[in-house]
């Protein structure tokens, strides 16, 4: 069943919507595309096999789509963008390799990704000394833009990440809010896989919770490499807890909320946006009726450009589900686009030497509407569009239960 979340394309597809142009490295092995002029070349790195491929190959083929669209619409003349994908397979040691990879190919004028927080971490000082813009359509951890600090003084470590989706400073909080004053849950057990992500996320989740007045049944650990979580699971049904909340993963989340309700507790499971995905339900089975996430952005029902996205999608052959991340994905390969339009326009419509380093300062400042809504970068990187949803499992799929901003 394809994925049906926050994923809509703006009247960016249509022909016209956004007047982009583009150009790339002038190098000679950049030359011989299939138009004979020049070729542009945006990279990705992704989980493309692994327990998060599904993810990941969403991300790879939502840029594809946005290059092959510039391609369709003859953007610059004489030129072609491409794509160059990396599988990092969630692991901060590929990720890292990766990078020096795609710094090394001089084609290589932006890059979309990664999935994971943790991985983010080992390739940004890698793009930043090349001066090669990264831009995350997933990564939630608010110190990847504002440093470690950040939640009493926020500083700006690399100039050249930005990132299309929210953060966790903003996400934890707005499902705490939801959890507490909705679903009127007022005891909550606390689980995270210890990675950057899932730790950061049940940080600031456990925060909001209890200055909401929430109480901490218990809080646990996981290896998230394991898939037996008997142990926890009994500990949560003896704490007396009326929900869970776990930062992490859907790989680990789905056997998790399985496990918990086999253990007698049959209270609803809790996470983020690295649980929402069709395969939670799979892995977390009938009883995972009542489970809920929250996701960036708004669902595709709110976002009337929805239908042109997926029938571009459905006719681009994509083999895999566009996901989660597909619509932030677009919207970060066009942001990378458009900079370099700007980049181009103010050179004479040629690409400067220093191209690099000038697309990056340009991203800092694009502007336009995207898939996911409105598009632009505030002062640390970090997208201004601040929407989140809660989601619930109903009838074996996802359903949209609530969209706002975290008001804090």
């Amino acid at each position: 069943m394809r994925q049906r979340s926050l994923i809509a394309i703006t009247a960016a597809l249509s022909a016209g919507a956004l007047t982009l142009t583009a150009c790339g490295s002038r190098d000679s092995d950049n030359k011989g595309s299939d138009n004979g002029g020049t070729t542009v070349t945006i990279g990705v790195d992704a989980p493309l096999t692994g327990d998060l491929s599904a993810l990941g190959l969403g991300i790879k083929n939502s840029v594809d789509l946005a290059a092959k669209t510039a391609n369709k619409q003859k953007l610059v003349d004489g030129v072609t963008f491409k794509i160059v994908a990396k599988d990092d397979q969630a692991q901060p040691s590929a990720g890292q390799q990766n990078a020096s990879a795609l710094v090394a190919d001089k084609s290589v004028l932006g890059v979309v990704g990664p999935l994971n927080s943790s991985v983010a971490e080992s390739m940004q000082k890698v793009f930043d000394d090349a001066k090669l813009v990264e831009v995350s359509p997933a990564n939630t951890n608010p110190a990847l833009t504002q440093g470690t600090d950040w939640a009493t003084s926020k500083k700006r470590t690399y100039k050249s990440y930005f990132r299309t989706a929210t953060t966790d400073a903003i996400q934890g909080p707005f499902a705490a809010q939801y959890v507490f004053n909705d679903a009127k849950k007022k005891k909550v057990f606390v689980i995270d896989d210890k990675k950057t992500y899932g730790a950061g996320l049940a940080s600031t989740f456990t925060a909001e919770f209890k200055k909401l007045g929430g109480t901490i049944a218990g809080t646990q650990h996981i290896n998230p490499d394991s898939k037996d979580f008997s142990a926890v699971a009994t500990q949560v049904k003896n704490s007396g807890a009326d929900v869970v909340y776990y930062g992490g993963e859907y790989p680990q989340a789905g056997p998790l909320s399985k496990q918990i309700k086999a253990a007698g507790a049959k209270i609803p499971v809790v996470g983020g946006d690295g649980i929402f995905d069709p395969t939670f339900i799979k892995l977390a089975g009938t009883d995972a009726t009542g489970d809920l996430a929250t996701s960036v952005g708004a669902p595709v029902e709110q976002l009337p450009s929805a239908k042109e996205f997926v029938a571009n999608y459905k006719a681009g052959g994509y083999k895999e589900e566009y996901a989660a991340y597909g619509g932030y994905s677009y919207d970060s390969a066009w942001a990378i686009i458009e900079a370099v339009k700007k980049v181009v326009d103010d050179n004479g419509g040629k690409l400067p030497d220093d191209a690099r380093a000038k697309v990056t300062a340009a991203v800092q400042n694009v502007s336009f509407d995207g898939v996911t809504g409105k598009v632009s970068f505030d002062e640390y990187g970090d997208a201004t569009n601040k929407q989140l949803t809660v989601y619930a499992v109903e009838n074996g799929a996802w359903k949209a239960v609530k969209s706002g901003t975290y008001s804090g």
